[in-house]
Protein backbone atom coordinates (compact mmCIF):
# COMPACT_ATOMS: atom_id res chain seq x y z
CA UNK A 1 0.00 0.00 0.00
CA UNK A 2 1.93 3.75 -0.71
CA UNK A 3 1.92 5.54 1.50
CA UNK A 4 2.28 8.94 -0.08
CA UNK A 5 -0.92 11.80 0.08
CA UNK A 6 -2.15 12.94 -2.73
CA UNK A 7 -3.36 16.25 -3.34
CA UNK A 8 -6.94 15.63 -3.48
CA UNK A 9 -6.68 13.37 -0.07
CA UNK A 10 -4.45 16.85 1.29
CA UNK A 11 -7.40 19.25 0.48
CA UNK A 12 -9.74 16.75 2.46
CA UNK A 13 -8.19 15.82 5.27
CA UNK A 14 -9.54 19.91 7.24
CA UNK A 15 -12.81 18.67 6.13
CA UNK A 16 -13.25 16.19 9.44
CA UNK A 17 -12.45 19.27 11.28
CA UNK A 18 -15.68 20.35 13.81
CA UNK A 19 -16.81 23.24 11.55
CA UNK A 20 -18.86 24.74 14.22
CA UNK A 21 -15.23 25.96 16.29
CA UNK A 22 -15.83 29.47 14.57
CA UNK A 23 -19.32 30.03 15.76
CA UNK A 24 -17.55 31.98 18.52
CA UNK A 25 -16.21 34.42 15.68
CA UNK A 26 -18.17 38.30 15.54
CA UNK A 27 -21.07 37.81 12.79
CA UNK A 28 -21.27 34.17 13.14
CA UNK A 29 -24.09 32.27 14.62
CA UNK A 30 -22.85 30.36 17.63
CA UNK A 31 -23.44 26.32 17.37
CA UNK A 32 -25.61 25.21 20.47
CA UNK A 33 -24.79 21.78 21.80
CA UNK A 34 -27.29 19.11 21.57
CA UNK A 35 -27.28 16.07 24.78
CA UNK A 36 -23.81 14.48 24.50
CA UNK A 37 -23.33 10.81 22.77
CA UNK A 38 -20.44 8.81 24.03
CA UNK A 39 -19.09 11.56 26.13
CA UNK A 40 -18.88 14.41 22.80
CA UNK A 41 -21.15 17.01 23.06
CA UNK A 42 -23.03 17.69 19.10
CA UNK A 43 -24.06 20.83 17.98
CA UNK A 44 -27.90 21.17 16.95
CA UNK A 45 -27.92 23.85 14.15
CA UNK A 46 -25.73 26.54 12.59
CA UNK A 47 -27.20 29.45 10.27
CA UNK A 48 -25.58 31.16 7.72
CA UNK A 49 -27.12 34.22 5.48
CA UNK A 50 -27.18 34.99 1.94
CA UNK A 51 -28.35 38.31 2.20
CA UNK A 52 -32.33 38.57 2.89
CA UNK A 53 -32.06 34.76 2.92
CA UNK A 54 -31.34 32.62 5.75
CA UNK A 55 -30.06 29.32 5.60
CA UNK A 56 -29.70 27.14 8.97
CA UNK A 57 -28.69 23.53 8.85
CA UNK A 58 -30.28 21.41 11.62
CA UNK A 59 -28.67 18.62 12.98
CA UNK A 60 -31.53 15.75 13.63
CA UNK A 61 -29.52 13.25 14.55
CA UNK A 62 -26.09 11.05 14.29
CA UNK A 63 -25.12 7.71 14.48
CA UNK A 64 -21.79 6.29 14.26
CA UNK A 65 -22.29 2.93 11.76
CA UNK A 66 -20.03 0.08 11.29
CA UNK A 67 -18.52 -1.33 8.20
CA UNK A 68 -19.21 1.58 5.90
CA UNK A 69 -17.31 -0.69 2.70
CA UNK A 70 -20.64 -2.55 2.65
CA UNK A 71 -22.00 1.29 1.88
CA UNK A 72 -19.73 2.80 0.21
CA UNK A 73 -17.36 1.98 -3.07
CA UNK A 74 -19.02 -1.13 -3.63
CA UNK A 75 -16.84 -1.57 -7.27
CA UNK A 76 -13.80 -1.03 -5.42
CA UNK A 77 -11.71 -4.12 -2.86
CA UNK A 78 -11.04 -3.76 0.23
CA UNK A 79 -7.57 -2.53 0.03
CA UNK A 80 -8.56 0.19 -2.14
CA UNK A 81 -10.98 1.36 0.65
CA UNK A 82 -8.51 0.81 3.28
CA UNK A 83 -5.76 3.01 1.33
CA UNK A 84 -8.11 6.01 0.34
CA UNK A 85 -9.72 5.70 3.91
CA UNK A 86 -6.11 6.11 5.37
CA UNK A 87 -4.90 8.43 2.89
CA UNK A 88 -7.85 10.89 4.52
CA UNK A 89 -7.78 10.37 8.09
CA UNK A 90 -10.77 8.73 8.69
CA UNK A 91 -10.92 4.48 9.76
CA UNK A 92 -12.05 2.24 7.09
CA UNK A 93 -13.68 -0.02 9.60
CA UNK A 94 -16.49 2.64 11.18
CA UNK A 95 -18.15 5.58 10.02
CA UNK A 96 -20.24 8.84 11.44
CA UNK A 97 -23.48 9.23 10.06
CA UNK A 98 -25.37 13.01 9.77
CA UNK A 99 -28.61 13.80 9.10
CA UNK A 100 -29.05 17.35 8.70
CA UNK A 101 -32.20 18.97 7.46
CA UNK A 102 -31.93 22.61 6.35
CA UNK A 103 -34.48 25.42 7.53
CA UNK A 104 -35.08 28.62 4.84
CA UNK A 105 -36.02 31.37 6.07
CA UNK A 106 -37.09 34.07 3.55
CA UNK A 107 -39.47 37.10 4.22
CA UNK A 108 -42.89 35.24 5.70
CA UNK A 109 -41.72 31.84 3.85
CA UNK A 110 -39.89 29.25 6.54
CA UNK A 111 -39.11 26.75 4.56
CA UNK A 112 -38.13 23.44 5.79
CA UNK A 113 -36.25 20.92 3.37
CA UNK A 114 -36.56 17.51 4.40
CA UNK A 115 -37.69 16.54 8.18
CA UNK A 116 -34.64 14.02 9.19
CA UNK A 117 -35.48 10.44 11.23
CA UNK A 118 -38.68 11.15 13.39
CA UNK A 119 -40.54 14.24 14.37
CA UNK A 120 -39.00 14.05 18.05
CA UNK A 121 -35.76 14.59 16.56
CA UNK A 122 -36.46 17.41 14.13
CA UNK A 123 -38.84 19.20 16.60
CA UNK A 124 -35.70 19.21 19.30
CA UNK A 125 -33.58 20.65 16.17
CA UNK A 126 -36.10 23.32 15.47
CA UNK A 127 -36.81 24.49 19.18
CA UNK A 128 -32.72 24.82 20.13
CA UNK A 129 -32.58 26.79 16.90
CA UNK A 130 -35.70 29.35 18.21
CA UNK A 131 -38.38 27.64 15.91
CA UNK A 132 -41.34 25.09 16.30
CA UNK A 133 -43.10 23.07 13.91
CA UNK A 134 -45.92 25.43 13.87
CA UNK A 135 -43.96 28.24 12.45
CA UNK A 136 -42.78 26.19 9.59
CA UNK A 137 -45.15 27.72 5.97
CA UNK A 138 -43.75 25.02 3.89
CA UNK A 139 -42.27 21.57 3.81
CA UNK A 140 -40.22 20.55 0.78
CA UNK A 141 -38.91 16.38 -0.03
CA UNK A 142 -35.94 16.09 -1.69
CA UNK A 143 -36.53 12.38 -1.91
CA UNK A 144 -38.85 9.77 -0.33
CA UNK A 145 -36.15 7.51 1.80
CA UNK A 146 -36.51 7.02 5.60
CA UNK A 147 -34.28 9.22 7.23
CA UNK A 148 -35.68 12.50 4.91
CA UNK A 149 -39.77 11.71 5.63
CA UNK A 150 -39.31 10.34 9.07
CA UNK A 151 -40.25 13.75 10.81
CA UNK A 152 -43.67 13.95 8.86
CA UNK A 153 -45.53 12.78 11.42
CA UNK A 154 -45.85 11.98 14.59
CA UNK A 155 -46.07 8.64 16.62
CA UNK A 156 -49.65 9.71 16.95
CA UNK A 157 -50.33 9.86 13.29
CA UNK A 158 -50.46 13.57 13.39
CA UNK A 159 -49.04 15.86 10.90
CA UNK A 160 -45.63 17.39 13.00
CA UNK A 161 -46.07 20.23 10.56
CA UNK A 162 -49.76 21.42 10.62
CA UNK A 163 -49.34 24.64 9.21
CA UNK A 164 -47.28 23.81 6.33
CA UNK A 165 -48.03 23.00 2.71
CA UNK A 166 -46.13 20.12 1.76
CA UNK A 167 -44.15 19.54 -1.44
CA UNK A 168 -42.25 16.96 -3.46
CA UNK A 169 -41.30 15.57 -7.12
CA UNK A 170 -44.06 13.89 -8.79
CA UNK A 171 -41.39 11.12 -10.11
CA UNK A 172 -40.68 10.92 -6.82
CA UNK A 173 -43.85 9.96 -4.98
CA UNK A 174 -44.70 8.31 -8.07
CA UNK A 175 -42.59 5.94 -7.76
CA UNK A 176 -42.64 5.11 -3.55
CA UNK A 177 -46.43 4.96 -4.09
CA UNK A 178 -45.89 1.42 -6.30
CA UNK A 179 -43.37 -0.18 -3.90
CA UNK A 180 -45.70 -0.66 -0.60
CA UNK A 181 -42.66 0.69 1.43
CA UNK A 182 -43.65 0.68 5.18
CA UNK A 183 -42.33 4.54 5.36
CA UNK A 184 -44.00 6.03 2.85
CA UNK A 185 -47.05 4.46 3.56
CA UNK A 186 -46.76 5.73 7.55
CA UNK A 187 -45.05 9.03 6.61
CA UNK A 188 -46.10 10.26 2.67
CA UNK A 189 -49.39 8.71 2.31
CA UNK A 190 -51.41 10.81 5.10
CA UNK A 191 -50.60 13.48 2.98
CA UNK A 192 -51.56 12.15 -0.93
CA UNK A 193 -54.46 14.03 -1.00
CA UNK A 194 -52.71 17.88 0.05
CA UNK A 195 -49.16 17.07 -1.77
CA UNK A 196 -48.18 19.71 -4.22
CA UNK A 197 -45.67 18.49 -6.72
CA UNK A 198 -42.47 20.04 -8.04
CA UNK A 199 -40.15 18.85 -10.83
CA UNK A 200 -37.12 20.37 -12.82
CA UNK A 201 -36.79 24.09 -12.75
CA UNK A 202 -39.68 24.48 -10.35
CA UNK A 203 -39.52 27.51 -8.11
CA UNK A 204 -40.78 27.80 -3.87
CA UNK A 205 -39.89 31.34 -2.55
CA UNK A 206 -36.12 31.29 -2.96
CA UNK A 207 -35.54 27.89 -3.75
CA UNK A 208 -35.45 26.70 -7.41
CA UNK A 209 -35.31 22.39 -8.33
CA UNK A 210 -33.06 20.73 -10.19
CA UNK A 211 -33.58 16.92 -11.40
CA UNK A 212 -31.10 14.93 -9.47
CA UNK A 213 -31.85 11.04 -10.60
CA UNK A 214 -30.28 8.50 -9.52
CA UNK A 215 -29.68 8.12 -5.54
CA UNK A 216 -33.73 7.45 -5.75
CA UNK A 217 -35.73 7.84 -9.24
CA UNK A 218 -36.69 11.47 -8.52
CA UNK A 219 -34.17 12.68 -6.43
CA UNK A 220 -34.28 16.31 -6.68
CA UNK A 221 -31.30 18.72 -5.23
CA UNK A 222 -32.03 23.03 -4.58
CA UNK A 223 -30.44 25.97 -5.28
CA UNK A 224 -31.50 28.95 -2.97
CA UNK A 225 -30.87 32.38 -4.56
CA UNK A 226 -30.78 35.39 -1.86
CA UNK A 227 -29.77 39.18 -2.37
CA UNK A 228 -25.96 38.06 -1.47
CA UNK A 229 -25.56 34.64 -3.88
CA UNK A 230 -26.48 31.27 -4.03
CA UNK A 231 -26.43 27.90 -2.21
CA UNK A 232 -26.53 24.61 -3.68
CA UNK A 233 -28.74 22.20 -1.25
CA UNK A 234 -27.56 18.82 -2.87
CA UNK A 235 -29.23 16.98 -0.47
CA UNK A 236 -27.81 13.16 -1.29
CA UNK A 237 -26.02 13.47 -4.28
CA UNK A 238 -22.80 12.49 -2.42
CA UNK A 239 -22.82 10.91 0.88
CA UNK A 240 -19.38 11.23 2.14
CA UNK A 241 -16.94 14.01 1.84
CA UNK A 242 -14.07 11.79 1.37
CA UNK A 243 -15.93 8.25 -0.25
CA UNK A 244 -18.40 10.17 -2.53
CA UNK A 245 -17.11 13.79 -2.81
CA UNK A 246 -13.72 12.53 -3.06
CA UNK A 247 -14.78 9.55 -5.16
CA UNK A 248 -17.55 10.10 -7.33
CA UNK A 249 -17.48 7.11 -9.42
CA UNK A 250 -17.76 4.83 -6.60
CA UNK A 251 -20.85 3.18 -5.79
CA UNK A 252 -23.22 3.78 -3.05
CA UNK A 253 -25.57 0.93 -1.64
CA UNK A 254 -28.26 3.84 -1.18
CA UNK A 255 -28.18 4.50 -4.46
CA UNK A 256 -31.05 2.52 -6.73
CA UNK A 257 -29.52 2.95 -10.10
CA UNK A 258 -25.71 3.49 -8.86
CA UNK A 259 -24.50 4.25 -13.11
CA UNK A 260 -26.74 7.50 -13.25
CA UNK A 261 -26.14 8.21 -9.64
CA UNK A 262 -22.41 8.64 -10.89
CA UNK A 263 -23.15 10.79 -13.57
CA UNK A 264 -25.63 12.91 -11.71
CA UNK A 265 -23.26 13.36 -8.60
CA UNK A 266 -20.42 14.37 -11.32
CA UNK A 267 -22.71 16.91 -13.18
CA UNK A 268 -23.79 18.74 -9.93
CA UNK A 269 -20.27 18.50 -8.19
CA UNK A 270 -18.77 20.01 -11.14
CA UNK A 271 -21.74 22.44 -11.06
CA UNK A 272 -20.65 23.68 -7.85
CA UNK A 273 -17.30 23.32 -8.02
CA UNK A 274 -17.47 25.71 -11.94
CA UNK A 275 -19.45 28.32 -9.70
CA UNK A 276 -17.54 28.56 -6.77
CA UNK A 277 -21.31 28.00 -4.61
CA UNK A 278 -21.18 26.67 -1.26
CA UNK A 279 -22.81 23.56 -0.60
CA UNK A 280 -24.96 21.78 1.96
CA UNK A 281 -24.70 18.34 2.24
CA UNK A 282 -27.37 16.42 4.03
CA UNK A 283 -24.80 13.36 5.06
CA UNK A 284 -21.79 15.94 5.34
CA UNK A 285 -20.08 16.08 8.61
CA UNK A 286 -21.99 18.66 10.33
CA UNK A 287 -22.96 21.97 9.73
CA UNK A 288 -22.85 20.23 6.64
CA UNK A 289 -21.68 23.21 4.98
CA UNK A 290 -18.53 23.56 2.35
CA UNK A 291 -17.24 24.26 -1.56
CA UNK A 292 -16.34 21.79 -3.66
CA UNK A 293 -12.78 21.77 -5.37
CA UNK A 294 -12.23 19.62 -8.64
CA UNK A 295 -8.89 17.76 -7.56
CA UNK A 296 -7.09 16.10 -10.68
CA UNK A 297 -10.18 13.73 -12.02
CA UNK A 298 -12.77 14.40 -9.03
CA UNK A 299 -13.17 16.58 -6.29
CA UNK A 300 -12.51 17.70 -3.13
CA UNK A 301 -14.50 19.04 0.03
CA UNK A 302 -13.89 22.08 1.43
CA UNK A 303 -15.15 23.06 4.84
CA UNK A 304 -17.01 25.79 5.35
CA UNK A 305 -15.14 27.92 8.23
CA UNK A 306 -16.38 31.81 8.07
CA UNK A 307 -17.49 33.11 4.36
CA UNK A 308 -21.06 32.86 5.37
CA UNK A 309 -21.83 34.74 8.37
CA UNK A 310 -24.81 35.82 10.14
Amino acid sequence: MSHSISRRAALMAGAALPLAASAGLPGTARAQSAPAENGVALPTHRAFTLGDVKVTTLLAGSRVVPEPHAIFGLNVDDATFAQVSEENFIPSEEARFFFNPVLVEAGENVILVDTGLDAAGITAALEAAGRSPGDVTHVVLTHMHGDHIGGLMTEAGEKTFANASHHAGRVEFDHWAGQDNEGFEAKVRPLEAELQFIEDGDQLGPLTAMAAFGHTPGHLVFTVTGSEGELLLMADTANHYVWSVGEPDWHVSFDTDKDMAVETRRRVLSMAAERKMPVIGYHMPFPGAGYVMAVDDGFAWVPHSYQLTL
